[in-house]
């Protein structure tokens, strides 16, 4: 129950950060597509990782019980995911260092204070580049999920132990349920076949 809990928990985490990142990085390629250009990869590595990665947990959430079943597979694929998503923050490593707002002075204005007289107040322009940005929130979207991919990756490999462990037990349980009932069911025999003998004599 408590693995049900946090599994779905990371899996929103997962999906919630996925999807702006899935949309701003659609836009940067149908810009470039419209274009007739090639993506560059450090978009396109991020791009397809992060709409593989919504697809496998939009999946592995609402098919949960195939998922815990399977935990140590879920776990190797999302230890993938983490691959994955390094390389594609990797590519776009060089953005860090880009400074997406920028701060000019823009036109004083003067206010009347009436008897005491009157002051002029300095207005700042803040300009935000808007493709720096857009870049720069799927770079931090792609540091998360490498993250929460992780998190969901050792979580499943634990609860695949645990669910092997308990089918051992399940299994030298029944086994030791059937040597008993074939103890008994002999020791029966024994004794019915010995009352036969007493009868017929």
């Amino acid at each position: 129950m408590l693995f049900a809990i946090f599994f779905a928990f990371w899996r929103f985490m997962e999906i919630i950060t996925l999807i702006p990142t899935v949309g701003m990085l659609a836009y940067f390629v149908k810009q470039y597509n419209d274009q007739n250009f090639l993506t560059p990869n450090y978009i396109l590595v991020l791009f397809i990782v992060s709409v593989l990665g919504l697809a496998w947990a939009l999946f592995t959430l609402f098919s949960y019980h195939r998922s815990s079943s399977n935990a140590r597979f879920v776990g190797l694929v999302d230890l993938g995911f983490v691959g994955g998503f390094i390389a594609g923050v990797y590519y776009l490593r060089f953005i860090k260092d880009y400074d997406c707002i920028s701060i000019s002075p823009g036109n004083s204005a003067t206010i009347s204070l009436s008897i005491l007289g009157s002051a002029t107040l300095n207005t700042l322009n803040l300009n935000v580049n808007r493709t720096c940005g857009m870049l720069k929130a799927c770079f931090a979207f792609g540091i998360m999920n490498c993250v929460f991919f992780l998190f969901t990756a050792v979580m499943a490999f634990v609860h695949g132990g645990n669910e092997e462990k308990e089918a051992k037990k399940v299994k030298k349980v029944r086994r030791g349920s059937s040597r008993r009932r074939s103890h008994s069911g002999s020791h029966r025999s024994r004794r019915s076949s010995h009352s036969h003998s007493r009868a017929y004599v």
